[in-house]
């Protein structure tokens, strides 16, 4: 793009390739993008709550996925506009984030464009609009700090931490399954988290998963579970108070890093050739047995001669183990890599109770299960489940749920689901804009009315009257001055979300607000677009 002037000195603008671009100025540029949000968001609508629905997505490969969790339908979708695009990078932050809501911060997004939209046909300026929901959303912040619980919990005491990641669980595909999912999510974290900092590392929580059996076979193993077997199918298949020698290098004789040819003439150098490397593996397994290891764990492969000669030394041995999991194994086990063999000793090698080889049913899928390590801040999620996509969508629900405890032991203060935090907002939002002289205040005016698209497609998605609903229960919020009624998705038969134990984490529902915001008021600052012309 560069700028011109004609004889009488007026600037005009020349783009370059001109003919091959499409240009969209002013409102038209806002309404353009506003649409694109609004039709990403509207796929989104129908995954939220309880009773929302799945989305099946055909990958390029014709890889199926069947989820409703927000940020993967987003990231699967392939979306090709550029205001989509925001969309879906929001719904990633909020994930990489907080792990939930992912679903919650894209409908939110595409209620205030929508709200948008109205006003500025009303001939509002866009820059008025995002000041307004600017000031909407501090209003509705501070609200949810107002009407936000703090919960104690500790090792022993966690139900509160349970019910809120039952709740999570809820509008997943497990759902049935939500209380025995959820009590292994809690005691995982907590196994791993340090209350002291209020700290907990995910990383040390595997998601593991095997099709076969059902969903209710899915366990907890305090220790680590790794997809190999021995080495050699005669080596025992289970051991008692094992030492274990985590190694990085390879079970072979070392070779050097430049080019080079052997010439071999005749039959006693090849003998001694033979003999020299049968001695560098009879060094490095006798190495292994000096250190007083009884299992090896190997990162890369080993021949045949090592193999054999491990077997008949006694020896146990897994190799191809991945990087991670080596990790994990180190600090479960209290073990050091060791990235050499003449630098193995005893001092380096970590401790499990019993290892073990199982097998699923009658496939020859084998694991090693390896349990009772002294240091148990490493765990794993063994799901069971009818079929890879099963698995996979437990998976996803089980991070969302680890994530919420992981938020709750970070900051321990909750709001209640079921809609009732943004209907609390939006009367705060609504009452406040009362107070506002300027034209802002019809902005937020538009922000309550967006906060209560949310507790709208609950009830929608619930198969419920949606607007009835929402007008009965915001009049008895507004009567009774009761922050804690919500939509009763579940039939219940009553609409107090504290009897239901439908709790949301404030930090979730907080950075779900300020998220869909900014983006908003970045969608409402574009207003002009050039682009190839395919743009539409």
């Amino acid at each position: 793009m560069s700028l011109a002037f004609d004889e009488f000195g007026r600037p005009f603008i020349i783009i370059r390739e001109q003919e091959r671009k499409s240009r969209i100025k002013g409102i038209e540029a806002v309404k353009g993008n506003i649409q694109a949000a609004k039709a990403v968001s509207r796929v989104l609508r129908t995954s939220l709550g309880p009773k929302g629905m799945d989305k099946l997505l055909q990958g390029p490969d014709g890889d199926i996925v069947i989820t409703n969790d927000g940020a993967t339908i987003l990231e699967q979708m392939e979306v090709e506009n550029q205001i989509g695009k925001l969309l879906v990078e929001l719904s990633k932050s909020q994930d990489h984030e907080i792990g939930d809501g992912t679903t919650g911060v894209t409908v939110m997004a595409g209620a205030l464009l929508e709200q948008a939209e109205t006003l500025l046909d009303r001939g509002i300026h866009p820059l008025r609009i995002a000041e307004g929901y600017e000031m909407a959303c501090k209003v509705a912040l501070q609200r949810l700090d107002d009407i936000a619980s703090e919960f104690e919990f500790g090792t022993e005491q966690h139900e509160e931490l349970i019910k809120t990641c039952m709740t999570t669980l809820s509008s997943k595909i497990v759902g049935r399954h939500k209380r025995q999912l959820a009590e292994m999510c809690v005691r995982a974290v907590l196994a791993v988290a340090d209350l002291e900092r209020r700290d907990v590392n995910l990383d040390l929580i595997k998601l593991d998963g095997k099709v076969g059996g059902r969903l209710e076979d899915t366990a907890l193993v305090n220790g680590i579970v790794l997809d190999k077997d021995m080495s050699h199918p005669q080596m025992p298949k289970h051991l008692q108070d094992v030492k274990i020698a985590i190694l990085t290098c390879p079970f072979e004789p070392p070779k050097p890093k430049t080019k080079h040819k052997v010439d071999i003439s005749d039959v006693e150098q090849f003998e001694a050739l033979r003999q020299q490397e049968q001695q560098y593996f009879r060094d490095m397994v006798q190495q292994c047995k000096d250190s007083g290891a009884t299992l090896v764990i190997c990162q890369w492969g080993f021949d045949d001669e090592a193999n054999h000669l491990l077997m008949h030394n006694n020896l146990p041995a897994v190799r191809w183990v991945g990087g991670v999991e080596l990790e994990l194994l180190a600090l479960a086990t209290g073990a050091r890599i060791v990235p050499r063999f003449q630098e193995l000793s005893a001092a380096k090698l970590g401790y499990a109770k019993s290892v073990k080889e199982i097998s699923f049913g009658t496939t020859r899928d084998r694991m090693l299960l390896i349990e009772g390590t002294p240091n148990s801040r490493a765990v794993t999620i063994f799901v069971r489940g009818g079929n890879k996509m099963m698995i996979e969508e437990t998976k996803r629900s089980l991070h969302d749920a680890l994530c919420v405890a992981r938020n709750l032991v970070r900051d321990r203060r909750i709001v209640y689901g079921g809609g009732a935090a943004e209907m609390a907002c939006s009367l705060a939002v609504e009452a406040a804009a009362d107070k506002v002289p300027g034209v802002e205040q019809y902005a937020m005016r538009a922000f309550a009315d967006a906060l209560d698209v949310v507790p709208l497609s609950l009830a929608e998605n619930s198969g419920l009257a949606p607007i009835e609903s929402l007008t009965e229960v915001k009049t008895r919020q507004m009567r009774e001055g009761n922050p804690h009624l919500g939509i009763d998705c579940n039939d219940v038969g009553t609409n107090d979300m504290r009897e239901q134990n439908v709790f949301e984490t404030l930090i979730g529902k907080k950075q779900q607000l300020m998220l869909a915001t900014q983006v908003c008021k970045m969608i409402l600052k574009i207003d002009d677009v050039i682009k190839p012309s395919e743009y539409e």
